[in-house]
């Protein structure tokens, strides 16, 4: 049976987060980790969410990734494609966003897109193309700092204009309140003006559902996971979607509790102060780890002995920015987050190979490094914990139980969320 949707998201987490929404709007849905070798089994799948690392590559790889999970997603019959984004548009002027939606519309044949990064439920909204996170311009939000991709332009427009040959416009919220027909009408008329690329103003859910009605027949929508939980609707008045009961039943959860955070975000720094209060937990130092060994298997005997005492046990290499510059000038950029990455996946594989088997963990970068070293290469997407983090499961050889397992974007989830996320999960 062909797909509804197919997605191809630019992180691990930003999957996670537009497969959440797919299924709390009532579409069964199955990420996948990278472009998979073959097809896959989907006689119950209603959406397929291909997670790539393509963020913070260089943009013909991006591209290169992007066109591949096109061709395999229609491969499926998937009837739209959604290229998914973060909620903060963080990229770099030269891309990867307006680099990659271009491609995917040469690929399609599609003479224009809408951008809608917006999430309004975790506070990204964008009006008159400018994109908020609260009350904040994204620039003076935290984003400025972000140590890959630092966002300092709050004006959409000008950002991709910066990275598209195409022109670039806007749906401003006055037309939004006409409706969907009207907004319909509006994109048309920009696309005969030649405006490939729509920034869609967005302040509330209703926003989204007028903008889902309207672009439902397109061909390619672009933006965060909001739009996401306000396509399934519009599917279903099609007939394209059927309604289904419990589309985000997972298995019970079984073993150890583990949490790993390689996110620097605001938010995640507060979560890690939040559990450190109350369970145990040890800093990974990316200076320490560059001298060998040692560090790392003392992070690795005190995650065993605090595991062994049955609750969850934190290990994280969250810091504030000043000693995250620290590491960047004395090791570079690049080697200062490889080390962490590469440090916290040996982490996981080590722990769930001796028994863990609920494991949440924080960023996207950490996420893309955990999931490679399990060698998980699909994940059926359960229950909410926050908004755009859901609980997922993965087969994985050898065990007989899934591995229950939680990817957190950096700036999402309350300042409990690591340890309601267990909670939430029993």
């Amino acid at each position: 049976m062909a797909i509804v949707l197919g997605a191809i998201a630019d992180d691990f987490t930003g999957a996670t987060d537009l497969a959440n929404n797919l299924v709390r709007s009532g579409m069964r849905c199955v990420q996948v980790i990278g472009v998979p070798a073959e097809g896959l089994a989907l006689d119950d799948v209603d959406a397929v969410v291909v997670a790539l690392k393509s963020r913070s590559c260089p943009v013909a790889e991006a591209v290169e990734d992007s066109l591949a999970a096109l061709d395999w997603l229609q491969g499926q019959g998937a009837r739209q494609i959604f290229f998914k984004y973060c909620s903060t548009f963080d990229s770099t002027d030269a891309g990867n966003i307006g680099p990659v939606a271009e491609a995917l519309m040469d690929r399609l044949g599609a003479a224009q897109t809408v951008m809608v990064p917006a999430f309004p439920i975790n506070g990204r909204t964008v009006y008159q193309g400018h994109l908020f996170v609260g009350d904040r311009l994204l620039n003076e939000s935290g984003m400025q700092h972000h140590p890959l991709n630092p966002m300092h332009d709050a004006d959409l427009v000008r950002v991709l204009s910066r990275q598209v040959m195409r022109p670039v416009g806007l749906a401003a919220r006055p037309m939004l309140a006409q409706g969907g027909e009207a907004t319909r009408r509006h994109l048309a008329a920009l696309c005969e003006q030649g405006i490939g690329h729509v920034i869609c103003d967005t302040l509330d859910e209703r926003d989204l559902e007028v903008i889902a009605d309207a672009v439902v027949d397109q061909p390619l929508v672009t933006g965060g996971s909001g739009l996401g939980q306000a396509l399934p609707a519009q599917y279903r008045r099609r007939g394209w979607l059927a309604e289904v009961a419990e589309p985000g039943r997972l298995a019970p959860a079984a073993g150890g509790a583990l949490v790993l955070s390689g996110s620097c975000s605001r938010a995640t720094l507060g979560q890690v102060a939040h559990f450190l209060e109350r369970h145990p937990g040890i800093a990974l130092d990316p200076l320490a780890l560059a001298e060998g060994e040692a560090h790392l298997q003392t992070a690795l005997a005190f995650a065993r002995e605090r595991l062994a005492g049955g609750g969850p046990v934190l290990v994280y290499a969250s810091a504030d920015p000043q000693r995250v510059q620290a590491a960047q000038v004395a090791l570079g950029t690049e080697r200062a987050g490889q080390l962490v990455e590469a440090a916290l996946g040996r982490l996981a594989k080590a722990m769930v190979e001796e028994g863990v088997g609920r494991l949440v963990v924080a960023g996207g970068e950490t996420s893309g490094a955990v999931v490679s070293a399990l060698g998980i290469r699909t994940l059926r997407i359960g229950e909410q914990i926050d908004p755009g983090v859901p609980w997922t499961q993965a087969p994985l050889f050898g065990r007989e139980a899934p591995l229950s397992l939680a990817l957190k974007s950096g700036n999402f989830g309350g300042a409990d969320f690591f340890t309601r996320a267990f909670e939430v999960l029993s």
